[in-house]
């Protein structure tokens, strides 16, 4: 057998442990905090569109409240456009963001 064959049966044999199935755990999309902060913005956003009709108004103030309360519990390691936008209450821009969109741009240029 020439070198080159030799060479082809020994690089298939270094790499067949490539073909066998690995279980990979890949961490979740969102943190658990980021999630919530979903959460919040999804029923802000429902609270804002019933407003024209609702009597009474809701008071959206425990809103705010809460996302600011799940803002300051965000990980240093977080993605510091979403924390531009919530620390901005840009919220349907960090809504974009958790939803994985592309954020409109606004007046800062983020």
């Amino acid at each position: 057998m020439s070198g080159a064959g030799r060479s082809v049966k020994r690089g298939v044999r270094e790499t067949a442990w490539l073909l066998r199935p690995v279980a990979l755990r890949i961490p979740p999309f969102m943190t658990e905090t980021e999630n919530e902060i979903l959460k919040a913005l999804i029923e802000l956003d429902a609270a804002v569109k019933a407003m024209p009709t609702a009597n009474p108004k809701p008071n959206l103030l425990p809103l705010f409240t809460r996302l600011d309360q799940l803002a300051a519990q965000l990980p240093r390691a977080t993605d510091p456009e979403l924390v531009h936008f919530l620390a901005r209450k840009s919220y349907e821009k960090a809504r974009a963001k958790l939803e994985g969109q592309a954020a409109a741009r606004g007046s800062c240029g983020r």
